[in-house]
This record gives structure tokens, C-alpha cells and sequence, in this order.
């Protein structure tokens, strides 16, 4: 459905080393071409062209922000890569927005944890199934 989602950075570096040990645990790596252009990185499924996730500093050169209200949200091949990917996060400069437990507000098996990165981007972390 997607061909790509994106959330700006003002600093690529941290956000890169954020990234790349948060989506690693979810079996996603960094692309070798980028919708994000020369200031951006991209990250997908081994093999695939798209969707992507992409990191990018803003066209337009102002300075990037969150939204309000917005949230990317990941599936997660198990509850151990939802635990992996929210550990990583808090260790390479995310914030904790919800540790990993099971949510029975959405479904008795739906497994999911909440982070902001270190530029305070909404991300959510999903298994679901035992």
C-alpha cells in the first residue's frame, strides 16, 4: 500500500545509529538507495525495493520536528524481537513511551512497545500471535 514513509532528522548520524540497531531486531535493513535522496537514509526488507522507512533532513533545508499525533508502527517477527528492538532503542538515545507487555486493549495476543527516537519521532514496536 505504501511506497514509502518518512520522518526528518536534524542530526542523520545519531538517527542512523538509532536505526540501524532498532530495525535490525525487526529484520529490516538499511537500503543502498534512498527515496530520501543525498540526505537521507533508507531502510526495508532484505531483498525488496519498497515500501521504505526513511530518515531524511527536510527539503526545503528548516529544521526537522515531530508531528502531533503521529506514530510509525512496526511489525516484529517475535515478542524477543519487540523486547530487542526497544532495548536498542533506550540504548542508542530513544525514550521509553510504553515498555514491551501485551496490550489486551487491542487483542489478548497483541504484543507491542513504544518509543520516541532522539529526535522524539512517535515509533511502535508489534508482534502479534503467541
Amino acid at each position: 500500500m505504501f511506497s514509502h514513509v518518512m520522518v526528518g532528522a536534524r542530526d542523520l548520524e545519531a538517527m542512523a545509529r538509532f536505526y540501524d540497531a532498532v530495525l535490525l531486531p525487526l529484520g529490516l535493513e538499511r537500503g543502498p538507495d534512498s527515496t530520501a535522496g543525498p540526505k537521507g537514509i533508507c531502510y526495508r526488507a532484505p531483498g525488496t525495493r519498497h515500501p521504505t522507512f526513511d530518515v531524511q533532513q527536510p527539503f526545503n533545508g528548516e529544521s526537522a520536528h515531530p508531528g502531533n499525533g503521529c506514530m510509525v508502527a512496526f511489525f516484529a517477527p517475535s515478542r524477543a524481537a519487540v523486547d530487542a528492538a526497544h532495548q536498542a532503542a533506550l540504548a542508542h538515545g530513544g525514550t521509553d513511551e510504553g515498555a514491551p507487555g501485551i496490550r489486551e486493549r487491542y487483542a489478548s495476543d497483541y504484543y507491542g512497545a513504544y518509543v520516541r527516537d532522539p529526535e522524539g519521532n512517535k515509533l511502535h514496536v508489534v508482534h502479534r500471535g503467541g
